[in-house]
């Protein structure tokens, strides 16, 4: 009995440590504390805000494109444009300015990642898209230059395309044995569309799934006039006209039937007629409805919700749990976390090496939805941050965040992930001292 218990404690330790620290840190829980609870407070808001702001809006969209991505898209399509051994130029041409069409953030990029990553997609150009997803957005490159300066908003626009191109083939490069045995492991199938669907047939129908993505999340810009405040009024409009559209093309393409459409279109209707000025309530419905006839269909239908379900279930608890782990150390943009905000304002003055690495490294950790980054900047040059270090914060913060980085690491593993981050971080550090010295 000794020897079997000594060698169930050979194992049993770590388990043993994890209780014993959950039990210190229970008992010694400074609770009482104005900064302990306005950190907990801050954790819960942080977490309520995302949920009403971006988990209807950005990820279940998202997730529906993932899932779309690993069923319906052509895997011979994606490795030809985006695999291993696509041509460079096309391959990391593409991934690095998809920016420009999805204005997301760090976290609504991931499913979509996850999703080409699975499907085939070269490790170079998954993490070139994956950083130029959040990072290459028109709307915050335009927001930058007019708030912050012209001079910053072009060094963050022509840093973020080179960063893509630069990180992707570093990944590539760094992983290449890895990813050699992953292009060997891979069935590639025949160049054919088993459902005889055209390619101009399924770039509407993904044409259709990310307008919708980029329409319901359309931020408000400062002014209230001009082409952006235009098409921001009539957001959800377009976005009605989009989804329409997807509902005709799931008939025609997909073999849904009308009964079936018609089961979710109508109450999506209704909302939107006796609800004008709350959209929300309408979105919900066309999600739900589109769950339920996806998950109790046959064939592509079916497959394409169990790969969405997948995905959700694989991503979003991770994201959550980041979420809660930043707003408790560093709190909502003007609120107060465990981390006093004034040793962030403090550590990032001047244009030295310490404060470039500190921007890029607070930047990579902190989470920033889609546009955020420039109001916080704002008040951060406001109290004496150095140029460089913004830069250094703006090509770090928006492509990285702690959740997003929880996720990454579920994707492509330990390695992949730090080696990801360190690139960011570092790169980011070094234009920030090029331009702090420049300007």
């Amino acid at each position: 009995m000794r020897g079997n218990l000594a060698t169930d404690w050979g194992t049993e330790w770590k388990p043993l440590l994890w209780v014993v620290a959950v039990f210190v840190g229970a008992y010694w829980l400074p609770i009482g504390s104005p900064r302990f609870d306005g950190a907990v407070v801050e954790a819960l808001a942080l977490t309520k805000w995302y949920a009403q702001e971006h988990v209807l809006l950005c990820l279940v969209p998202a997730f529906f494109i993932a899932g779309a991505i690993s069923v319906f898209l052509n895997q011979q399509a994606v490795l030809r444009y985006l695999g291993p051994g696509a041509p460079k130029v096309l391959a990391y041409g593409v991934a690095s300015v998809s920016g420009t069409i999805l204005a997301v953030c760090s976290c609504t990029v991931l499913p979509l990642f996850a999703g080409i990553y699975a499907t085939g997609a070269g490790l170079g150009p998954a993490t070139a898209f994956l950083y130029s997803g959040p990072a290459i957005n028109v709307l915050a490159i335009v927001l930058t230059a007019s708030v912050l300066g012209l001079s910053l908003g072009v060094a963050r626009a022509v840093g973020a395309i080179v960063f893509a191109v630069v990180i992707g083939l570093l990944m590539h490069f760094l992983f290449r044995r890895d990813e050699a045995a992953r292009v060997a492991a891979q069935e590639i199938p025949e160049d054919e569309d088993e459902a005889g669907r055209s390619l101009g047939q399924t770039i509407i129908y993904f044409g259709l799934m990310v307008g919708i993505l980029v329409f319901a999340n359309w931020g408000r810009p400062e002014a209230d006039v001009g082409l952006w405040f235009t098409i921001y009024s009539s957001r959800w409009i377009v976005t009605a006209l989009l989804a329409g559209g997807l509902g005709l093309v799931l008939v025609a393409w997909f073999g849904l039937s009308w009964f079936r459409l018609g089961v979710v279109a109508f109450p999506t209707i209704a909302l939107a007629i006796f609800l004008p000025d709350s959209p929300v309530p309408a979105f919900v419905a066309a999600t739900v409805g589109l769950s339920f006839i996806t998950s109790t269909s046959e064939g592509e239908l079916g497959d394409w919700f169990a790969a969405s379900w997948g995905f959700a279930k694989q991503i979003l608890p991770l994201l959550l749990i980041g979420i809660l782990v930043a707003g408790l150390l560093l709190g909502r943009p003007g609120q107060e976390g465990l981390i006093p905000s004034e040793w962030i304002a403090g550590a990032l003055g001047g244009n030295s090496f310490a404060a470039n690495m500190f921007a890029s490294v607070a930047g990579a950790f902190m989470y920033f939805a889609t546009l955020t980054e420039v109001p916080i900047l704002q008040g951060l040059l406001g109290s004496g941050m150095g140029s460089g270090p913004a830069l250094a914060l703006l090509l770090a913060g928006p492509a990285l965040s702690l959740p997003s980085i929880l996720v990454i690491r579920s994707v492509i593993g330990t390695r992949k992930t730090v080696t990801f981050i360190l690139l960011v971080a570092v790169m980011a550090t070094i234009t920030g001292l090029i331009y702090g010295g420049i300007v």
